[in-house]
């Protein structure tokens, strides 16, 4: 099991809380991924980041990007996690805030194909 970084609990915890979850990341929980077939947990942690989303039994992480993702550094700090997670197997799919309020629907079609191609 991966190893995550401690001070991260406080943060995970904080987030899980639904006020403090964005706009989006409620959407996308509440009408689709809290009914899903696969389990998936909000605000996981693993190494020194939290994912947003995460399915474990098929390593599936969903990513929600606002605003601050395109901020200087955001990149290369995305780009870093990506590489991590990748190492150990992981599928992530990122999404921005304007995907789950404009293309909701093309959103989840995106993820169920993900998920039937993963549990093949």
């Amino acid at each position: 099991m991966e190893r995550y970084n401690p001070h991260n609990l406080n943060n995970a915890r904080r987030n899980r809380r639904e006020r403090n979850a964005t706009h989006q990341e409620a959407v996308l929980w509440h009408l689709y991924l809290k009914k899903s077939k696969t389990n998936f947990t909000r605000q996981y942690r693993i190494g020194n980041y939290i994912l947003d989303f995460y399915a474990p039994s098929i390593k599936l992480s969903i990513e929600i990007d606002g605003g601050q993702h395109y901020e200087e550094g955001a990149l290369a700090y995305d780009d870093r996690r990506s590489a991590f997670l990748a190492e150990r197997g992981i599928t992530e799919l990122r999404f921005t805030n304007i995907d789950i309020d404009k293309h909701l629907v093309s959103v989840v079609e995106k993820i169920d194909h993900v998920l039937a191609e993963l549990k093949r």
